[in-house]
Order: C-alpha cells, then structure tokens, then sequence
C-alpha cells in the first residue's frame, strides 16, 4: 500500500510538492494523503514544509481567496463565518462508535460504519476547483514526551493559517522521529463556497473516529469545527490518555508570582465566557497557555505543557482598562486575525464589550452594518458577534512565560475549576484534599451556557471538568482517571474553586472583575501553606484578615468586610440543591461512575445539613470560624 500511495502521489501532485513528502519518508502518511486526494479531488495539493517561503504563500492564499482580509495594523486580518456557522455545532459533531460501545446521554455519537459512509459520500470530489493544504504539526512542544504529531487536510486557508499561529511546526519533528511515526489525522473541506464562506452549512458534518485517531469536518469554516487540531483533537487525545494513564484537560496554564520573586505554577479549567483567557493573561502573572493542557506524572509530580502555542479566544468584552496585555497585542503590529467581527472603514477591529462607542458604519459577517440596523426577524444586529475570535501567537504578549517550550513541562501546584454560577459557590475555595476536590469541584461544576455553542443561552448545565463537550470516554471513568492522577503523586496539587459570576439578591454583581486577582494571590500563598483559612462544610476558605491585606496589596484598594460576608456566606439551600442534582446526574445519566462519587458528595451534604440545624440557611464566614 504504501509503496502504491507514494506512486499515486508521484504522479498526482506536482514534483516540488511530492518532494516533500518523499522527505518525510512516513508510509502511513503518504497513504492518509493519498485516499484523501483521490476521494475530495482537489486540484492541487501543497505541502507546507514549514519554510517560511511556504507559510507566506498560505497567508497570501487566504488573502487571495478573500477567506481573509487585511486591516490597516500591519500583519492584522479578518475573517467572516457564515451568518449560521458561527458557533461550536453539537448537534452535528458526532462521535462514531462501533456496535455494542456506549459512553451514556451526554455523548452524541453515531454508528461508526454509518458515520463513514456518510462522510465519504460528502467528500466525494468536494475539493475540486480548490487546492488541498497538507500542514504536519505538534500538539505539544517539540522533542518532547507530552507530544503527539497531527497530520490536517483542509482546502481552506484560512483554517491553515490559524493552525499556524496555533500550534508548534511539525514538519521537522515528522522528519526526527523517522518513517514509523504515529499521528493524529485531521480532513477538513469548507465545502462549496458562496462570497467566500462555506454555502451548504445544512450539510455541515464534523465526526470523530476514535477508532482510527481521524477526525472529519465539511461544510463548515468556524474554527471550533474546522481547526481540527483544538477542540476535536481532544477527544482523540482524552482516549489515548485514558488508555495510558494521563490526562488531556481543557485548562489554562499560568504562572502566578508570590512573594520573594516565586513563580508557582497552575492549571485550570473554566467554560467558555467564564473569564479562563482573562484570568491566564493578568498582568503581574505569565501565561503557558490559555486552553488545553496534557498532564503526567513525572517522578510522582504532576506536570503540564501547553498543546498549542497560540489562542484561539473569545474577544467580546476584551477592553483597555481589564485586559491591559491582550489589548496591547490586539493594538501592535504582529499576524493578529480577527474573526466575526465589526470592521471600519478605516480598517480597523471593533467588538461588543471593546468599552468605546462603535462607530458609525462598518462591515461585518450579516454585511453592512449601522447602529440599528435589524435582521430579517426585527432583531438589533449587534457590532460584531458575541463568538467573535481573535488568533494570536503567545510570544505576542508581554507576559508569556519563559516555560512555553519546555519540552519537560512545568510543575503544577494548583488546579483551578471555575464555572458561571450566580447563587451556590464562593468566589475562592480550596478542597479538603484531591479526591474531594476532584468530586466535588471538577467532576461537579455546573455553569451557564453562553454564545459559544449553538443554542439557548442562560441555561445552567453540568459540564465536568469543563470538558464535557470534548471527552470521548464515558464520564466516571473520566472522574476515575482524573481520580487515579492523584495516587501516584508525592504531593498531589491543591485543588480550588472560583466564582467570579456570584451575584447578590437584586441580580447585581458581588465581584468586580479585577478581583481575581486577588483569588489568585491567595491560592498562591496557600500552596505554600503561607495563609490560614476557615473550615467550612464544603471546603477551606480564606480569612477576611488576609483578603483585606491582599486587596491593598494587589488592587490598592479598601476590601470592606460587609463585601466579604456577602461573598463568602454559606448558601447551604443551593449548595444542597446543587448536591442533589449531581447525584441524580452521576446516579441516572452517567456510565462507570466510582463508587467514591457518591460517598464523597454524601458526606459533604451531611455536613451541610448539620449546619443548617446549627446556624440556619445561610451562616457568615464569622460563623463558621466557630464551626
């Protein structure tokens, strides 16, 4: 086979573009291009070597093909999905799975054989007329353990040029790693076009074959579903993790700088539109990575790199005055690209949230846009839309950590599960310990729905570990796993909860945005063992003494006690409330869950109930200190 696939290659591509592969020397690669060429049928083929001759000429396809365009910002360009192609899609990304395999109700999945045939069948000659871009890549650093090689095929290139700003080169490390290299495929086609987005969104499929590690994505152009090297590749990555004793996680990885020049690193994992991006960026910390983190042991120590080495975020609400970092790279020359966004007509990047007024006129993914102007239905047309994106390389921001490409990873002191909840959790909390923390914080985190799926938004829902739409094995054996890291570990990490969406009786907001800052300071000094805290039902909390010392500190700001009664009070209705929903959701929906589940969340309302015989519904942090 792989001596016919090299043939077909020979003579299919042009000499310069087989050269490259032929380099390579990977029969199984040659073979995964091959069926792909002969099945989409593009007209042309190029192989990106990793030259900076060959990146340029993916950069000026996107321009040329007007999937992008430029801005005034040198190196800055723009991108417009479809007006119904905009979103993460559930509804359509199935995970195909053999007869007799079930994962439980929150996967949606299909019948393998069915799921390929289907995508064949869309395939079939879809590339004609467009040129099909081979990008070879690391999920990881380069040279490193932690990393797994991916192989994308996709016919835009725009898709390839994210992927380039995203993720570490790979041609070279194809190369050092020699003929028998094992990686992760990726097939994407936009479909057929119509004023340059992809036109038959109602047949948009995007499948993933754990079987195989391929994923598919056609008839879509939204990163979410056609970058397959981010969200998809986790469900391939979740398996093989499973199977092999660590974990791939949807976290962030910062580094947060206490006292005496310390820099003490952690991961953490918050939905979308929960302030994970903001949080991995503040000034004063640096940032590993910002969304997918692979985790070993290493020597009985928790370690973590960043898959990617560049965002792919969310810029509504990203402002001057609350994220001075980000905004500057947004501001300064360097390859920045916008998507779904307002654009001016002097060339300039606007979006809801921005904090200055939109301007008059300007361009954006429903066409021309004006304050005012409504849709079809008599709905207002917002400036940009609320999943507008930006795509950035790390080194663009000043605070990027000096261990972005430590092939050996950093050590984790901390894991951080933070979510959008207006009425249970405090804004900080630390777990009694990993197993409680893992159960009752990570496996329980529950969070509002926002405008990055495709959907209703407000909706409260379960989301374990943040990584519910991208785990490809069924879910207590997902708490198992993160379960089992733990045991192996001389010191497992603390684990902490975050709320930075608590809100008071009149709907009003009980946090300012800047105060996780100073959350984050206090988990700092905590890993060290440098603050006391008060025992509560639910977990360890911090004194006011110490958030008042911390507010002055960090924020230079008063931190009023009557603020951090409110804030830090037991809501023991909702915390019980929230406790019986996860055990109706752990005992009913989910498949393989430990016995341990249940024994630690049953504790932890016991505890609950005691105190509310004692104190009432709801009991101030003084009273606890007593408890």
């Amino acid at each position: 086979m792989s001596s016919s696939a090299s043939e077909f290659l020979r003579l299919r591509l042009a000499a310069e573009q087989y050269s490259k592969l032929a380099r390579v020397g990977n029969a199984g690669l040659n073979s995964f291009v091959a069926r792909y060429v002969e099945l989409c049928q593009p007209d042309r083929v190029f192989v990106c070597s990793d030259t900076p001759e060959d990146v340029e000429a993916i950069r000026q396809a996107a321009l040329r093909d007007k999937e992008e365009g430029s801005l005034a910002t040198p190196g800055h360009t723009f991108h417009f999905d479809g007006i119904h192609d905009q979103a993460r899609d559930r509804k359509n990304t199935r995970l195909l799975l053999p007869q007799g395999v079930e994962l439980g109700s929150h996967f949606e999945t299909l019948d393998r054989d069915s799921g390929l045939a289907d995508i064949a069948k869309q395939l079939d000659g879809i590339m004609r007329g467009h040129t099909m871009y081979v990008r070879l890549v690391c999920l990881g650093p380069s040279n490193s353990p932690f990393t797994i090689l991916a192989a994308q095929l996709t016919d835009s290139a725009y898709v390839t040029h994210n992927e380039d700003l995203l993720y570490r080169r790979g041609y070279q490390e194809f190369l050092r790693r020699g003929p028998d290299a094992e990686f992760f495929r990726f097939v994407h086609s936009a479909g057929e076009l119509e004023n340059a987005v992809s036109k038959n969104v109602e047949r948009r499929r995007v499948f993933i074959d754990v079987t195989d590690n391929v994923v598919y994505s056609v008839n879509t152009q939204y990163g979410g579903n056609s970058i397959g090297l981010k969200k998809l590749a986790m469900r391939l990555a979740i398996s093989k993790a499973s199977e092999e004793g660590w974990l791939c996680e949807h976290m962030f990885i910062m580094g947060v700088h206490g006292p005496g020049q310390r820099r003490t690193y952690f991961t953490g994992a918050y939905p979308s539109l929960c302030g994970k991006t903001s949080t991995s960026m503040l000034v004063g910390e640096t940032i590993v990575g910002d969304d997918i983190a692979y985790i070993r042991s290493v020597g009985g120590e928790m370690r973590a790199v960043n898959v990617e080495k560049g965002i792919f975020g969310i810029i509504q609400g990203v402002n001057e005055q609350d994220d001075p970092i980000l905004w500057g790279a947004l501001h300064s020359p360097g390859e920045v690209i916008f998507s779904n966004v307002l654009v001016t007509e002097a060339g300039r990047a606007c979006w809801i949230g921005r904090g200055t007024p939109p301007p008059d006129r300007g361009v954006n993914h429903a066409g021309e846009w004006f304050p005012g102007k409504r849709d079809a239905s008599g709905k207002e047309v917002p400036p940009s839309h609320p999943n507008a994106r930006f795509t950035l390389e790390l080194p663009l921001l000043e605070n990027v950590d000096p261990l972005l490409d430590d092939p050996a990873g950093v050590p984790v002191a901390g894991v951080i599960y933070g979510g959008r909840d207006s009425d249970t959790w405090v804004p900080v909390e630390e777990a009694f310990d990993w197993v409680h923390g893992i159960i009752t914080k990570g496996a329980s985190l529950e969070s509002e729905t926002t405008a990055a799926t495709l959907g209703k938004e407000g909706v409260r829902e379960f989301n374990p570990m943040s990584n519910l739409d991208f785990l490809s094995v069924p879910v207590g054996r997902y708490v198992q796993d993160n379960l089992r890291m733990g045991e192996g570990l001389a010191q497992p990490p603390r684990v902490f909860s975050v709320n930075y969406f608590l809100r008071d009786e009149d709907g009003g907001w009980l946090n300012a945005k800047s105060d996780k800052r100073v959350w984050l300071k206090w988990m700092e000094l905590r890993t060290h063992n440098e603050a006391e805290t008060i025992r509560t039902p639910s977990g360890l909390i911090p004194r006011y003494e110490d958030l008042e010392r911390l507010f002055h500190q960090v924020l230079g700001k008063e931190y009023r006690r009557d603020d951090y009664v409110k804030q830090f009070m037991l809501r023991i209705p909702e915390s019980l409330a929230k406790i019986e929903r996860i055990m109706d959701i752990y005992c009913n929906q989910v498949l393989e869950t430990p016995k341990i589940v249940f024994e630690v969340l049953e504790l932890q309302r016991e505890r609950l109930l005691i105190a509310q015989a004692h104190h009432g519904d709801y009991v101030a942090p003084e009273t606890l200190a007593a408890y």
